[in-house]
């Protein structure tokens, strides 16, 4: 369990005044479910995750849990942009407590995973968002988190990669829960069980993530709506599904039948033109045989021994 009891972020603006991302902010991020952060741009979401993650403070109110949260995992991994790849793994892996045999395998295992080649040894200032985001997610799968936060991490790298972090998902959702910003709806409607909602500084928690949606869109002009604007066609009941499946399979056992009887139809007839030329052929050829046999008669076989004479 996370909770967040009156928590208060806000940013001071040029020429006075204050930018509240969350104001008094009272909630309950549960074990065992899958959370989707909606909220429009500027809403306050990453920062949101940098908090819950420990990276950000709140200026007020308190957020505390007894579970392992990861790092915010994402496009803006918050890495030491002065040190390579290689060196803030290390770092990560000391204020861990990892021995060296279990440094050097992650380091190993981040590198390959990451798959950057030798922009793991360069400096991580030098890194496209993306590169630093697939080191982030290397490292993170090393650990064993209650609670991992995703911020537009679903977006990164080449269809290889994604498809690599996808099925890293599939085993972390087995164990752990996932904290998810994305503006993929679709992959947070299939993703996530339930969504915080931020809006002009307060924070709706939904238990269904379609109800999440469909209030976050609300908030949207109608043509960005993308899923509650999708047409679905009401489905028949299972019985007239199940009718229909075996009236089609029927239809395709008759049509099989009828192939089938055809062909057969076709062999049999071909069968009965084979034995009427062969017998054609056998009255046609006989007065020849007969003929060759007559002149035959008399003519006696050539001997096959033969006699040597020495000359």
């Amino acid at each position: 369990m996370i909770e967040l009891r009156n928590v208060t972020k806000f940013y001071h603006l040029e020429g006075g005044g204050r930018h509240y991302v969350v104001k008094n902010l009272s909630l309950d991020i549960p074990p065992n479910k899958n959370i989707a952060i909606l909220g429009p741009n500027g809403a306050g979401k990453s920062t949101l995750l940098r908090m819950i993650g420990g990276a950000e403070a709140p200026n007020s109110g308190t957020i505390e849990s007894k579970s392992n949260i990861s790092w915010p995992l994402g496009v803006s991994a918050g890495f030491q942009g002065s040190l390579t790849g290689r060196e803030n793994v290390n770092f990560v892996c000391k204020i861990n407590g990892l021995t060296k045999e279990q440094t050097l395998a992650t380091l190993e295992a981040v590198q390959e995973f990451a798959e950057i080649g030798d922009f793991f040894d360069q400096r991580v200032k030098t890194y496209s968002s993306g590169m630093r985001a697939r080191v982030a997610f290397g490292l993170s799968i090393i650990f064993d988190f209650d609670y991992y936060l995703i911020d537009e991490l679903t977006a990164v790298g080449d269809a290889s990669f994604r498809k690599k972090a996808q099925i890293e998902f599939a085993k972390i959702k087995e164990r752990a829960s996932l904290v998810f910003v994305s503006h993929n709806l679709q992959m947070l409607l299939e993703s996530c069980d339930a969504a915080i909602l931020l809006k002009d500084g307060e924070g709706i928690y939904y238990q269904d993530i379609k109800e999440g949606i469909k209030a976050y869109e609300l908030l949207l002009p109608p043509s960005a709506r993308k899923i509650t604007n999708k047409k679905t066609k009401n489905p028949k009941p299972a019985k007239k599904r199940i009718a229909a499946t075996l009236k089609k399979l029927t239809a395709t056992k008759e049509r099989v039948a009828k192939k089938r009887a055809a062909i057969k139809r076709v062999a049999k007839k071909r069968a009965a033109i084979k034995q009427k030329l062969q017998k054609d052929t056998e009255l046609n050829n006989a007065p020849l045989k007969q003929k060759a046999s007559q002149s035959l008669e008399g003519v006696s076989a050539p001997s096959r021994d033969h006699t040597f004479k020495e000359k």
